[in-house]
């Protein structure tokens, strides 16, 4: 940088300092709001998807074909003048063939936990009346490792189901419905006919009222046994230390088990798309911001090439270049830029620090939730970014009208 250069940009900025003033304190309430918005949607975001990730499996492998199979006759004549509509495929058993393999490959991946699981729809009697549920079959010494519904247990514990093969664990909004607590036995029957009883031996609380009120986990031998479906599995569960790797290896699963393989991505594609379109919408009007506040940088630069003309053209005279007069403006721009972060920045902590302090009580809710907020070094960065990147574009258009000014019909006005 030369220094005359700058001190040349900072004595025109100097010169009109109230303007210099307003436009740097565009900046910084530009910078400032852009980086607590910033924050706030990224950390909602965030918490939204942490909290997707955690409640859902990240890679589910079902007991079905992503394409459904050819009949033996289509493989067999694939260019036949007759087709033949209608066949109904062979009545058989759902589940995983050798899941047991499966479980085996899988747990060869590093990085990666998974277990097998059977569910099915049951109906639930207690006192005269019915709920139908949707019946979990896990290996009780896996839940905890595969599934998050640990941390959502109010009353008992995971660890209970091992211990008791007739238990269940239910979810609070049915406890609360039919009054049931821990210790009570309850009814449960499958269309197969199979019928038993089964002892309450937990109840969890997710805050999702469909949820709790639906959902009931038990042994899987005795989901199999009710669904008459001994030694079987309809889906594999796994979770991954990278939870965001889930969409290419969900297609590596596929093309190993020949199942269908889906990544907690593609589950929630509609979700992510929505979030895409969300960052796009809050970028572009929190940058809007900052290019209002653009406008005054412009507004103090061009005012400053049309007040020092006379001085850019005597400098030609004294052998500046064009590109010296152009580089004097854009300084000014960047100088306001890099201040404008300077005290954005500190200024835009502070309200992200009095936005995650906020607390609400949603409607149906018990506990209180924080404001969430991202505190990465990348939001920081993007928001300086975008400063920045207005000012010199503001800068920019003044420092080229300054760099084409013709001493010679400057100083010949003059001397008129």
């Amino acid at each position: 940088m030369n220094p005359l250069l700058f001190e040349i940009a900072l004595r025109h900025l100097l010169a009109r300092k109230r303007q210099t003033l307003v436009s740097l304190l565009g900046i910084v309430l530009g910078t400032a709001f852009f980086l607590g918005i910033s924050a706030m949607m990224q950390g909602s975001e965030a918490d939204f998807v942490h909290r997707l990730i955690d409640n859902s499996p990240h890679i589910t492998v079902q007991d079905q074909f992503r394409n459904p199979q050819l009949q033996p006759v289509a493989r067999l004549y694939p260019s036949a003048l007759i087709q033949m509509h209608r066949v109904k495929p062979e009545t058989e058993t759902r589940g995983i063939r050798h899941y047991e393999q499966a479980i085996d490959y899988l747990r060869s991946i590093p990085g990666l936990t998974a277990s097998h699981m059977l569910q099915g729809e049951g109906l639930m009697t207690f006192a005269g009346k019915d709920e139908a549920l949707s019946l979990n079959g896990m290996v009780p010494k896996d839940i905890e490792s595969v599934s998050t519904i640990g941390n959502y247990m109010i009353d008992g514990s995971v660890k209970d189901l091992a211990g008791n093969p007739d238990g269940v664990i239910i979810g609070s909004e049915l406890a609360r419905i039919l009054s049931l607590e821990k210790g009570e036995s309850i009814t449960i029957s499958a269309s197969t006919g199979q019928v038993h009883t089964f002892k309450i031996v937990g109840i969890f609380h997710t805050g999702r009222s469909s949820f709790d009120q639906t959902q009931v986990f038990l042994a899987l031998k005795k989901v199999q046994a009710l669904l008459n479906r001994p030694n079987r599995a309809n889906q594999i569960v796994v979770k991954l230390d990278n939870p965001y790797a889930a969409r290419d290896l969900s297609a590596q699963i596929e093309s190993h088990l020949k199942y269908k393989s889906v990544s907690w991505q593609e589950a929630s594609e509609d979700i992510m798309s929505t979030l895409a379109l969300r960052n796009i919408i809050m970028y572009s009007v929190v940058g809007a911001v900052l290019l209002v506040a653009a406008f005054g940088i412009y507004n103090v630069i061009s005012t400053v090439v049309m007040e020092k003309q006379r001085d850019i053209a005597i400098l030609k005279s004294m052998g500046f270049h064009a590109r010296d007069v152009q580089s004097i403006f854009l300084m000014e721009g960047i100088l306001l830029g890099v201040l404008g972060c300077a005290f954005g920045l500190p200024f835009g902590t502070g309200i992200m620090f009095g936005l995650g302090q906020l607390a609400f009580k949603f409607p149906g809710t018990t506990q209180l939730t924080q404001m969430p907020i991202d505190w990465s070094w990348q939001q920081f960065a993007i928001a300086g970014s975008f400063a920045l990147i207005a000012a010199i574009g503001a800068a920019l258009l003044p420092a080229r009208k300054a760099a084409k000014v013709r001493p010679v019909d400057i100083l010949r006005g003059a001397g008129a």
